[in-house]
């Protein structure tokens, strides 16, 4: 209260001294005018009377008063008086009163034979009087004084003070009381609300934080404020983490925990992590330069350990506003908003793109490891610019590494299977690791390829081989044992070749989770509310999230739904599937191909199954972002994964990790690497519809006890086998070799 009457109070003197100011200042603007009016007429009276009337007057002894009566009538005058001298002065009774105040200014007048105007003030009563003299060939004789009432303008600028003195004082009334209305409902109601929202700064609560502030006001805040309540959380959680580290061995991995792990592990040597994708990439978008994160799995699993540890990520430059965003080395600091590691952007031109990524890479490798129906392609230039881009990462590796005779190297993927020996061959004392995301096929699978020995081979060039499960290791040991002059030692499962050793070991890949992320920390958001946007309504929702691709098993998924529909039709308006799926590789007609697949069987079953304000599949083709893809995991039934091939799939660990209140249900594809982990999921052969159809009838229909046991048996699972715990048993593995 006492706030707001001393801002009441503060508005009122200052528009008070405002308008004071214009006010005074038209005042004396309206007095100069009317002045001047007063005195142009007076002038012109004494013009009409000339000096020669006035001669004639006199010499013709007219009566002289009577003269100055009629004129003072006739121009409305005060009064009129002649001066002949200072002992002879001609006016009437009622002008007499006036001549005494005027006898210096006519004595001025006649000397210096110049009219003298002024205004006196005659007992209160305002009186302008203009004095002309008159005489003959230059020589004033005398004088006519003319006195007019000048007391209307002293009357007109009272007014304008009284009519103004209103109009300020309704007008700072009324802005006082729009003013008090504006900052009690407009400030102080949105600032205690903010108040609260900022308190989640204090909490660590980064969730209630990301909503939108109740004031714009702190909308240019809102990014620092999320680093404070990250930074802040970040130095909580390690505190807590370190504790329970002193506790026990089996504490969770966080990332304080495996940054103290990695100065123990690289005893300050940095961390070099090589891969094809860039996690930020920089495009333009009319005049602005936008940052995005792409979808890749790789992405989300590496990024939490650069940014706990640092280090420079080097990837090719694949965005159109790259270029201008990096300094002279090609790097740049990441992520834009808070920097926690470097990222060194190599250039490829579009020929190279085509040959190495989309040729060799995603049309030879890709389909040969993943053994999905599609037949790899193998072209001579493609292998050639295969091997010409890896050249061209190997020596950036060696250029960035220079001063450091034994760096900590991992690669990643099937895009850089060469590299590891052509590091070996320019840093024999490097530490390197490759990890391959995809599956290894069996090795008459892989013997189709025309340059499977030069590949294994530069494999090998790596310490350390890594895959998501010990059946790939299998299949790569007995490939190499088929293809490669070497000893493969099962014992200890490594290859030894040309005097180098190769240790080859499962790694199952996490994602970035810890104990906090296992609490519930905000309400559950019905799927009505997230549906109604699209004009959909369900009781039940589903969900997957892929990127199109023809080993992720969309369209197998999309009739294991439409089965379900046909042996389920109570299900009909009450159940919908979200599929999620980001365009992948769409120069290559087997992906932009699977796109069309996808989208025509989605509208095929929707128009199967039509009912008002309903669909059987909402199907969502763009890239969405975590935050965007997290209320969906959240409130859905349960979660599809029908991969027809796959080395881990994060999806089905993200979906698990949403699960804070142990409901739902994951459907898991038996090929998905993820499936020797999660064993609380309903495991399905995704090429068995039937079976699928079954599978999402028991997820909709499964106990709340049954869906408990099975989730919180996973969640244990993908906390305490996360990112963390998956960086540090790899570089523990390379450390000791």
């Amino acid at each position: 209260m006492r706030l707001n009457l001393a801002l009441i109070l503060s508005i009122i003197i200052a528009v008070g001294i405002v308008a004071f100011g214009f006010t005074y200042y038209q005042i004396t603007v309206e007095r100069s005018k009317l002045n001047s009016e007063l005195e142009t007429r007076v002038a012109e009276v004494a013009g009409e009377l000339s000096e020669y009337d006035v001669f004639y007057i006199c010499s013709s002894k007219y009566d002289i008063e009577s003269f100055t009566d009629s004129i003072k009538h006739r121009y409305n005058l005060s009064g009129i008086a002649i001066y002949f001298s200072k002992d002879s002065i001609v006016c009437s009774s009622s002008t007499r009163r006036f001549v005494k105040y005027s006898l210096d200014d006519i004595s001025m007048s006649v000397i210096n034979k110049k009219n003298v105007s002024s205004f006196i003030n005659i007992n209160q009563e305002s009186i302008y009087q203009f004095i002309k003299p008159i005489g003959e060939d230059n020589i004033s004789h005398y004088a006519v004084i003319y006195y007019v009432d000048a007391g209307y303008i002293d009357n007109i600028i009272s007014k304008i003070w009284f009519r103004n003195f209103l109009r300020w004082f309704m007008q700072v009334l009324i802005i006082s009381i729009i003013t008090t209305m504006i900052i009690r409902f407009g400030v102080l109601n949105p600032m205690n609300k903010t108040i609260n929202w900022l308190k989640a700064a204090r909490a660590g609560d980064v969730d209630i934080l990301k909503r939108q502030p109740h004031t714009k006001l702190l909308l240019p805040l809102q990014k620092e404020v999320i680093h404070v309540a990250k930074a802040m959380f970040e130095a909580k959680s390690k505190a807590q983490e370190e504790a329970r580290v002193r506790a026990g061995t089996n504490a969770i991995w966080t990332p304080g925990r495996l940054k103290e792990e990695m100065k123990a592990l690289l005893q300050n040597k940095q961390l070099i992590v090589v891969s094809n994708r860039e996690p930020y990439i920089h495009v333009r978008e009319g005049n602005q330069i936008n940052c995005i994160t792409p979808a890749s799995g790789l992405i989300t699993a590496m990024e939490p350990i650069l940014k706990a540890c640092g280090g420079l990520w080097i990837a090719s430059g694949t965005g159109d506003a790259d270029k201008e965003t990096v300094d002279d080395r090609d790097k740049i600091q990441v992520p834009p908003d808070d920097p926690k590691y470097t990222l060194k952007r190599i250039w490829l031109s579009k020929e190279e793109e085509v040959h190495f990524y989309y040729g060799f890479s995603n049309e030879g490798i890709y389909p040969l490891c993943l053994i999905a129906h599609i037949r790899p392609i193998f072209r001579i230039e493609d292998w050639h610019y295969y091997k010409k881009i890896n050249e061209r990462f190997a020596k950036a590796i060696a250029e960035e590494t220079k001063d450091e005779e034994a760096p900590f190297i991992l690669i990643q993927d099937y895009h850089f299977a060469l590299l590891p020996e052509m590091i070996r061959k320019l840093k024999p004392e490097a530490k390197i690791a490759i990890f391959w995301h995809i599956p290894w096929p069996n090795p008459e699978s892989f013997g189709i390829c025309p340059w499977k020995s030069e590949i294994l081979k530069g494999m090998l060039g790596a310490d350390l081989i890594g895959f998501h499960t010990q059946y790939h290791c299998n299949y790569f040991l007995e490939t190499v044992n088929n293809a490669l002059e070497s000893r493969v030692q099962w014992a200890n499962y490594s290859v030894k070749r040309a005097g180098h050793s190769t240790v080859v070991k499962p790694f199952p890949i996490g994602i970035d989770i810890s104990s906090k992320d296992l609490e519930l920390t905000e309400q559950k958001i019905q799927p009505s509310k997230l549906l109604e946007k699209y004009g959909i309504t369900a009781q039940y929702t589903g969900i997957g999230v892929d990127r199109i691709d023809y080993t992720k098993g969309i369209p197998e998924k999309f009739q294991a739904i439409e089965r379900f529909f046909e042996k389920n039709p109570s299900y009909i308006g009450k159940f919908t599937f979200v599929q999620i799926g980001a365009p992948s590789r769409t120069y290559l007609k087997s992906y932009s191909d699977m796109i069309d697949i996808v989208e025509r069987e989605a509208a095929r079953i929707n128009l199967r199954f039509k009912h008002q304000n309903w669909k059987a599949i909402l199907l969502l083709t763009r890239h969405h972002t975590h935050e965007e893809i997290k209320p969906f995991y959240s409130s859905s039934d349960f979660c599809m994964v029908s991969s027809l091939h796959d080395g881990m799939n994060l999806v089905a660990k993200e979906f698990i990790a949403s699960r804070v209140t142990n409901d739902g249900a994951l459907i898991l594809s038996r090929f998905a690497g993820a499936v020797h982990e999660l064993k609380g999921a309903i495991i399905v052969n995704p090429y068995d519809i039937e079976e699928m159809a079954e599978a999402i009838k028991a997820a909709l229909e499964m106990s709340s006890k049954d869906q408990h046991v099975r989730m919180e048996q996973m969640r244990e699972e993908i906390l305490k086998h996360n990112v963390f715990w998956w960086a540090a048993s790899l570089l523990r593995a390379m450390r000791n070799i």
